[in-house]
């Protein structure tokens, strides 16, 4: 039975979810949130977020509710946003369990959880996703180029409600090749500096022997 939703957040705010909230005293804030409500659209602070993110966690569960998550990567923006509440991503061949696929083929409903360890911020996006196999000109658009991977199909997104989480206790980390460029920009700025007080040393000599 399809459950109707009143607020956006009912996605996740589920009747069994607002009776705990009251029990434990978070209701009436999240009732005051539900007035203002939930986007269920892309907008430009959450283009520029996707823009930048070359990983995130893709949940589904099979008919019965059995929950499966699985991680997606690529290059920075391979999640990308096709029109105000779709969203896609090539599926790049992998050991070919299948229980992503499989599970949507039973169970539409789906979430997206993005993770940016290096700004400490995350979003969850909920919403329903079909898998399209047959469709060489969407699969060709959703490759970025130079980017060594085979496509196997195209995960379609329809977002239903997202919403960000508060920064508190995620871990500050950063990729590998933002550290790599930051020292090699320090190593450079070393140098640089090197130079010069070798050049100024020099000049020093020069003058002393001169006088």
């Amino acid at each position: 039975m399809t459950s109707v939703h009143i607020y956006a957040s009912d996605v996740a705010f589920s009747p069994a979810v607002k009776a705990i909230q009251a029990r434990k005293g978070s209701r009436e804030a999240y009732a005051r949130s539900e007035q203002r409500g939930w986007r269920t659209q892309v907008d430009d602070n959450l283009a520029a977020f996707l823009a930048e993110a070359n990983s995130f966690y893709f949940a589904t569960a099979s008919a019965d509710g059995q929950p499966y998550i699985q991680h997606r990567g690529g290059p920075k923006g391979f999640l990308k946003v096709l029109d105000k509440q779709t969203l896609a991503f090539a599926d790049y061949s992998g050991n070919q369990q299948f229980i992503t696929q499989g599970n949507l083929s039973e169970n539409p409903k789906a979430y997206i959880f993005v993770m940016d360890y290096t700004h400490r911020r995350r979003v969850k996006i909920w919403g329903e996703a079909r898998v399209v196999e047959d469709d060489e000109a969407l699969t060709t658009s959703l490759m970025l180029k130079g980017y060594r991977a085979r496509p196997e199909q195209v995960i379609l997104f329809k977002i239903a409600a997202w919403d960000t989480n508060c920064p508190q206790h995620i871990p500050q980390k950063f990729d590998a090749a933002d550290v790599a460029a930051a020292l090699a920009a320090r190593d450079a700025r070393i140098a640089e500096l090197e130079a010069e007080v070798a050049a100024l040393k020099g000049e020093k000599g020069t003058t002393e022997v001169t006088t």
